[in-house]
């Protein structure tokens, strides 16, 4: 079974002139457990806004998206970010941490707010940032870590509530070659080892590579390409 599915997606905005914008029409997608689906296309191909409705951030202007089998349609707004919070795990460009908190706090936050027991949230933080290499950075603030190492907090943050979904925008487009190619090896690891279904949307064709399967958004459509067709 699939724990993402959107089945006719399609979102629509009212441009100044009064006239109707279609960013999407009709989209399909599924993806499995422990599947990494990158989403490739050129720039305001509308990659950040489709990866907002499949989280839940935002909400279609026809079609449904389901999550771990849930449909959103009909839920109100407080059973939308309950589902999102406890589901759906995000890594953006630039990581968000908090600067005033550790690292091991940053990631124990999302546990807490769910109510996890500080101790079992602690326990499970420091396992995820010693997953993501940074078993001896736990107590150092974000401006105490390098970019990548920020970025990786981010992804252990992400983890953190133990979602189904994990979707990543761009997620090493603020990092230099190495800290790139750390950050995607962690990813296409992450997905398997975890049985995290995966939607990277991304410019970057080292981590295309990784996934299991590359989508182009054009002209409102999803479509399966091969690697030898992404722009670098």
């Amino acid at each position: 079974m699939s724990v993402l599915e959107v089945h006719g997606l399609t979102k629509t905005y009212v441009g100044g002139d009064g006239g109707v914008i279609t960013v999407f029409d009709g989209v399909e997608l599924a993806v499995q457990r422990g599947e990494m689906v990158a989403i490739v296309g050129a720039s305001g191909a509308g990659k950040s806004t489709l990866l907002h409705l499949l989280g839940a951030l935002d909400r279609p202007t026809a079609g449904e998206v389901l999550i771990d089998g849930r449909p959103l349609a009909g839920m109100d707004d407080n059973e939308v970010s309950r589902l999102r919070n406890r589901t759906v795990g995000f890594v953006f460009q630039f990581h968000h941490l908090l600067r005033e908190f550790t690292a091991l706090e940053n990631v124990m936050m999302p546990m807490q707010i769910a109510g996890t027991r500080p101790a079992a949230a602690r326990e499970r933080a420091l396992a995820l940032l010693s997953r993501v290499g940074l078993s001896g950075r736990v107590h150092h603030r974000p401006s105490e870590l390098s970019g990548g190492e920020q970025q990786r907090t981010a992804v252990a943050r992400a983890l953190a509530t133990e979602p189904g979904v994990l979707l990543a925008d761009e997620p090493s487009g603020n990092l230099d070659h190495h800290n790139s190619e750390l950050l995607h090896d962690l990813f296409a690891e992450l997905g398997r080892e975890l049985d995290v279904a995966m939607v990277v949307v991304t410019h970057n064709r080292s981590l295309a590579a990784r996934a299991d399967r590359v989508l182009q958004l054009e002209d409102g459509r999803l479509s399966q390409i091969v690697l030898s067709e992404v722009i670098a």
